[in-house]
């Protein structure tokens, strides 16, 4: 579980009840069923009409993303190809079979079992870089979808905004329903801001950043496995690969 991504989730949702109830207000004001059902289905209605099914799938299963950690760790990494590498070095690229049971990451075994197949190192090298663009592909179209939710909310919140004025001048010779049509009003507003900027945008964000270091960690295994393709030295392997993990962090900064 990815404490962070909960802790700022409370903390985003958090400071606006705060301030509410600081300023006098409860948080029953916060609560309209008609505001959630306009902001919150308007806004899954027009993103569903943008993206294909399969995105919206996607998008749901990319979740774990935000609150659950994929074991992103470049030493351990590192150091699981090394001893590969020497296994390899050793006992010839076939013993490498004996040690997938300790591995546990799918796109390492890929390329290795490329490697006891004896496929040319560019045939392997483009295999792995094509399943890279790939997944990349599909993860960001999933973080693609919650971008755009976020930039329908605010839209669809202001139609709920205008809803509810609607309601208040149609009622205005009734006093006692006009407190709820502008309630409705803003309130609508609010979820629509509020998801947008809260919820929708930093889920894109997050999920966008923890790809990032996915990408890094599957590129960085690949030039792990064309390492112990070639039988490289283990020390120069361990230089290149700390290097490559410093020059790739560096261009993002």
């Amino acid at each position: 579980m990815d404490l962070i991504a909960l802790i700022g989730l409370i903390i985003g949702i958090g400071a606006i009840v705060t301030g509410n109830i600081a300023e006098g207000g409860t948080t029953a004001h916060l609560v309209q069923v008609a505001a959630a059902i306009i902001v919150f289905g308007g806004t899954f209605g027009a993103t569903i009409l943008s993206f294909p099914f399969k995105d919206i799938i996607t998008a749901i299963l990319s979740l774990k993303f935000i609150f659950f950690n994929r074991k992103v760790n470049f030493n351990d990494t590192i150091e699981t190809i090394l001893d590969l590498l020497v296994i390899a070095r050793k006992k010839g690229l076939l013993a490498l079979q004996q040690e997938f049971d300790r591995i546990d990451d799918p796109f390492l075994k890929r390329g290795l079992t490329y490697v006891i197949d004896g496929l040319s190192p560019s045939i392997i090298k483009d295999s792995l870089y094509q399943e890279i663009y790939t997944y990349e592909d599909i993860i960001r179209r999933a973080a693609k979808v919650y971008d755009s939710a976020g930039g329908y909310a605010p839209t669809i919140g202001i139609i709920g905004a205008i809803l509810g004025l609607i309601h208040v001048l149609k009622n205005v010779a009734d006093p006692s329903k006009i407190g709820a049509g502008i309630a409705t009003a803003f309130v609508a507003t609010i979820y629509g801001v509020g998801s947008a900027n809260l919820i929708f945008i930093p889920m894109a964000k997050r999920i966008i950043n923890k790809l990032e270091n996915e990408i890094l960690l599957m590129e960085l295994m690949v030039e792990g496995i064309l390492g112990i393709e070639s039988g490289m030295n283990p020390y120069f392997l361990r230089a290149k690969l700390e290097a490559y993990i410093t020059d790739k962090q560096k261009e993002r900064i």
